[in-house]
């Protein structure tokens, strides 16, 4: 025997209804202590009697004997009906009879009552749980507690199709897949136990019979209770969200998208991020082909034409593409990529049968395995032009594309488009740039008698543009030579030309053999100039330094083995004895160029023959993973063998400072200083003498005797006599004869004045006029260069042969 615990919301149970018994004719035979509750008579003034008399009111008798035939005719009845009360009043009462037959063929009438609103409250609740497992379209589950299946609703037939009552005695997730099965047994398992409902959780809900149609559904689960608290079982409702979890996954895949794509300013880069969202989330396979121009930086045609470069592939597993990354690939005309590059129109291909790539050849279509079932081909387009464009394929993934899934396809490749033709634009840019630092950098050293150098450029790898470090090697007059290194504020196209016009002023000012200290006041100048330029032209804010350079420039002469320098703003060189004692030269400080304030100052220092002389830019010390003191350490380690050939030694420097990707650009030049031999030089003092011209001839031509350069004894006695001439009408004191045999002969006549001579053409009547233009006309070069003492006027002749 089962005991069932009855409702307190029932209002037929037996604590709630009233119930009587009425003979065939109508009279009460019996009566409840309930009845006598509801209705206030007590059995003895009920039964006996007429139920018409007692208990209805003479208007509502029609309707009570309705009720009374359609019982009668029916065997039984319920409805409402109005029941007088014992105090007069009507009481709305809802009846259901039923007939009883007795052994003697009498029949008589059980009748239940309760408060009509008690009734018709259960009556809507009893509406209300059979729509929701007749017309209810949210699944309902109902589960015992052996966890097999009592009952479902007609939402749960159409979702299966599977007739209702077929899932009666079905155990719990028997027609989904195995996977899905033991979700649905653990989730129906945790709520029959520990009776906390769940509430709109999500969940796989694929079937057995079609496993590749993927199915979403929320389910909300609570126990059943009888009122004694006894469990019934585990209800469910079973909501189908596939199109909603679809556009949940969409939209986060979007928004993945929004934060991965576009992260670096590189276009191979940027079409890899775009196949790595699109994997597995959307395809099993995908290939993203550019336009050759876009992967050059170029602007890109109306209509690609030719091949196009694969520059990224993906796949959940290796993927077996006939063109690999990297790769060129020719669309053969009509395939989906081909027509997608010319109209630049998206083409979803649903359903592939086996034999669609055997059908022709499809040259560069080739799937991914013979299992590819799908096929979404859309178009990397920006600004109106076609960049490439972007295949999909689904092998593994059951589903074919759909519409939406060519939308979202859609929708990535358009943010992924904008993001590579920025890269593009930014390539171009940084190759124009680079192009421009290029041609503005010295491509080769000239050779000099008076260093051996080994220059360094290393460009940043991760700035914006190349930078504004620059290095040069001058060849000076006397065969000295200028060292020069600096370093123009900012990246990019600005400090790319900027950096040009200042070598280009390095190279002007040099040729005046200005002091080091004179060459960066006039730098400093220039900065000014060009920085009020922009100010003018609105480029930046006015009082801001928008323009500014360090420099360092170095003069050696190898004959007196004196190298002056001087420094604006920037790091000091460092030194290297032949012994291998490495230190930085003490130069004053100097204010960057374009700041203003301290004057610059050259501080001159003896170099032993052999000596190390290194110039670089902050790049090489001033790295963010390490301090300006332990790089400074590390150069002066890496400089402490200066016998070793230049080029390992500046191959050195760099293997121990410079990173695999320097944040900063880096110009480092590392000389060697050499001495002219003495029997290369000749020198000597004239007197201020009317004799000083002929003296002068004659100290050439036994000189060049001496040298073996007879051929030049002509030219050079002309040269010297002229420039000793001029001393003695327009100088003051001594005056010096130098002779220099190196890779040219050099002749310098020095004295104590500071007037330059000037080249003329004397007319046709003067007598004189005439020697500057003949040492002009005789000689490759020739120049004045000013020291503290006076002037300087030299000249170069070629050696033939040297």
């Amino acid at each position: 025997m089962t005991v069932l615990s009855e409702s307190g919301e029932d209002p037929f149970a037996l604590h709630h209804a009233a119930s009587g018994v009425l003979d065939d004719r109508g009279t009460v035979v019996g009566w409840s202590r309930r009845a006598q509750e509801l209705l206030g008579y007590p059995e003895s003034a009920v039964i006996g009697r007429p139920a018409f008399d007692v208990l209805i009111d003479p208007g509502d008798l029609p309707a009570a004997k309705d009720a009374a035939a359609m019982c009668s005719r029916d065997g039984g009845w319920f409805g409402v009906l109005a029941v007088r009360h014992s105090s007069g009043r009507l009481v709305e009462m809802g009846f259901r009879a039923r007939a009883l037959l007795r052994g003697d063929h009498v029949r008589e009438w059980f009748l239940v009552g309760a408060p009509a609103a008690e009734v018709l409250e259960w009556q809507r609740d009893r509406a209300v749980l059979d729509g929701l497992f007749r017309r209810c379209p949210i699944g309902l589950v109902v589960h015992s507690p052996e966890l097999t299946i009592l009952r479902v609703n007609r939402a749960i037939e159409r979702f299966t199709g599977i007739p209702a009552a077929s899932f009666r005695g079905m155990p719990t997730g028997a027609l989904l897949v195995a996977e899905d099965a033991r979700t649905s047994v653990d989730r129906v398992s945790q709520v029959l136990e520990t009776g906390r409902s769940l509430v709109s959780t999500e969940q796989y809900a694929r079937l057995e019979r079609d496993p590749a149609r993927v199915r979403a559904a929320s389910v909300s689960a609570f126990r059943l209770e009888d009122p004694a608290g006894r469990v019934l079982g585990v209800a469910e409702t079973v909501e189908d969200v596939t199109e909603r979890h679809r556009a949940r996954l969409r939209l986060a895949l979007l928004n993945q998208a929004g934060a991965r794509i576009g992260s670096t300013l590189d276009v191979r880069q940027t079409a890899r991020e775009l196949a790595a969202v699109m994997v597995p989330h959307l395809a099993d396979h995908v290939s993203v082909d550019l336009s050759p121009p876009v992967m050059r930086g170029e602007e890109p045609t109306q209509a690609p034409a030719g091949p196009v470069a694969r520059v990224a592939v993906r796949g959940d597993q290796q993927p077996d593409l006939e063109h690999p990354e990297g790769e060129p690939v020719r669309f053969a005309p009509g395939t989906p990529q081909a027509g997608c590059l010319a109209d630049g129109r998206p083409v979803l291909e649903p359903v592939l049968s086996p034999d669609w790539f055997l059908a022709e050849p499809r040259q560069g279509e080739h799937a991914p395995d013979l299992s590819a079932h799908s096929l979404i081909v859309v178009p990397l387009a920006a600004r109106g032009l076609v960049l490439g464009v972007m295949s999909l394929w689904r092998s593994r993934h059951p589903e074919p594309f759909e519409a939406d899934d060519l939308t979202l396809a859609q929708e990535l490749a358009s943010r992924a488009a904008i993001s590579i033709d920025n890269a593009r634009r930014f390539t171009q840019q940084q190759q124009t740039a680079s192009a421009l630092q290029r041609t503005l950098l010295p491509r080769t050293v000239p050779h000099q008698p008076a260093v051996e150098v080994a220059p360094r450029y290393l460009p940043a790898s991760t700035a914006p543009g190349p930078g504004g470090d620059w290095f040069d090697v001058i060849p000076l007059s006397g065969a000295r030579v200028a060292l020069v290194v600096g370093d123009v504020v900012g990246h990019g196209l600005h400090a790319a030309a900027t950096m040009g016009r200042l070598r280009t002023a390095v190279h002007t000012l040099a040729t005046l053999d200005l002091e080091p200290d004179e060459v960066l006041s006039r730098l400093d100048d220039l900065v000014n100039l060009l920085a009020a330029e922009q100010e003018t032209a609105g480029e930046g804010p006015a009082g801001e330094q928008i323009v500014g350079a360090t420099c360092l420039y170095a003069v050696y002469d190898p004959v007196s083995r004196q190298c002056s320098a001087a420094r604006a703003g920037h790091p000091l060189p460092v030194v290297t004895t032949p012994d291998g004692q490495a230190g930085l030269l003490d130069l004053p400080p100097g204010p960057p160029l374009g700041l203003g304030g301290l004057p610059f100052e050259t501080r001159e220092i003896e170099l032993a023959e052999g000596s190390l002389l290194t110039l670089y830019t902050n790049g090489l010390i001033g790295e963010r993973h390490i301090d300006v003191d332990t790089g400074l350490q590390r150069l002066r380690t890496a400089l402490t063998h200066p016998a070793d050939p230049l080029e390992k030694t500046c191959q050195a420097v760099v293997d121990s400072l410079v990173p695999a990707q320097p944040a900063d650009d880096i110009a480092l030049l590392i000389a060697r200083t050499r001495v002219l031999p003495p029997e290369n030089v000749a020198s000597w003092q004239l007197p201020l003498e009317p004799t000083a011209a002929a003296q002068a001839r004659a100290l050439a031509t036994a000189q060049l005797t001496r040298w073996g350069l007879e051929h030049l004894a002509f030219t050079t006695e002309l040269i010297a006599s002229e420039l000793v001439t001029n001393a003695y009408r327009y100088a003051d004191g001594p005056v010096t004869l130098r002779l220099i045999r190196e890779r040219c002969l050099v002749c310098e006549v020095a004295d104590a004045s500071h007037t330059s001579p000037h080249l003329r053409r004397a007319r046709t009547t003067d007598e004189g006029g005439r020697g500057l233009f003949l040492v002009a006309q005789l000689t490759e070069r020739w120049g004045t260069r000013y020291t503290r003492e006076g002037k300087t006027v030299w000249t170069e002749q070629p050696l033939l042969g040297l």
